[in-house]
């Protein structure tokens, strides 16, 4: 039997999604661990994407296969023994062949930052402190992001892939001056390692200045070198959709809307 999970994760604790060697607190271990308990087997989990440490989503899908069907709410067993930090929403069967990484046609990531210091959004949302900058500028800068194919430029590791091409269908920056608050949403087809963060870092270069709207449409297109990539903070980014052309997930569950409040 072939099943889809859909669920959500705060990454603040963990090393990342994926199981390592030198680390047992990866989502995926922990996730692995409590389906043995519960199944009394192992059993091993496959997920729609890596997320490094630190990295939440709001939505994602795993997929896992048991020899047959589960005489028990899987789902609520799940939920008993996972941390708060891991929640279960949906567990659906599906057909042998279905994928939950490479059948996903479209990712929709979620950044955000604060620049007024305050402990509730800390854990979600980035702090940039007394942050300065040329909104305008950014939201250019967001646009050609949009019109770009190939990343090799935002990429933290470009020989791990036979490509680098992405298929952006959206890239906007949101902001709200009074609440002090800003929102990077991208979707693609597909995402590289490292590649929004780094994509977030070049929008605060160019709204602070530290580099021009001419000069970044050269590093996209690779006409100049730029060394000093420093991948924006992890605990503001959000993997928030995952879309399938033969599954609908339920979008009640994604918190991540609540952080979108007042910048859409």
């Amino acid at each position: 039997m072939h099943y889809f999970i859909h669920l959500g994760f705060d990454g603040s604790k963990y090393s990342g999604w994926q199981r390592q060697k030198n680390t047992r607190n990866t989502i995926q271990e922990i996730i692995e661990r409590a389906l043995t308990r519960i199944c009394k087997k192992s059993v091993s989990v496959y997920g729609c994407g890596r997320t490094d440490a630190g990295v939440h989503a709001s939505q994602y899908v795993i997929q896992i296969y048991l020899d047959e069907a589960p005489q028990f709410d899987l789902k609520f067993l799940l939920n008993k023994n996972l941390p708060t930090s891991i929640a279960v929403f949906e567990i659906f069967e599906v057909n042998q062949d279905r994928h939950c990484r490479y059948d996903a046609v479209a990712r929709t990531y979620d950044y955000f930052i604060h620049w007024n210091k305050t402990p509730i959004l800390f854990p979600n949302s980035s702090l940039y402190e007394d942050l300065e900058v040329d909104f305008d500028l950014m939201k250019k800068a967001a646009a050609l992001i949009l019109e770009t194919k190939d990343f090799r430029a935002l990429c933290k590791q470009p020989d791990l892939y036979k490509n680098t091409l992405c298929q952006i269908s959206n890239c906007e920056l949101f902001i709200n001056e009074e609440q002090g608050r800003m929102r990077f949403t991208i979707t693609s087809n597909r995402f590289l390692r490292g590649m929004i963060r780094i994509c977030v870092f070049f929008l605060l270069e160019v709204g602070r200045g530290k580099i021009t709207l001419d000069e970044f449409s050269a590093i996209l297109k690779q006409e100049m070198d730029y060394k000093e990539k420093h991948p924006a903070h992890p605990n503001g980014l959000f993997l928030s959709k995952i879309e399938y052309p033969f599954l609908k997930l339920d979008d009640s569950y994604n918190q991540v809307k609540i952080l979108c409040t007042g910048l859409e």
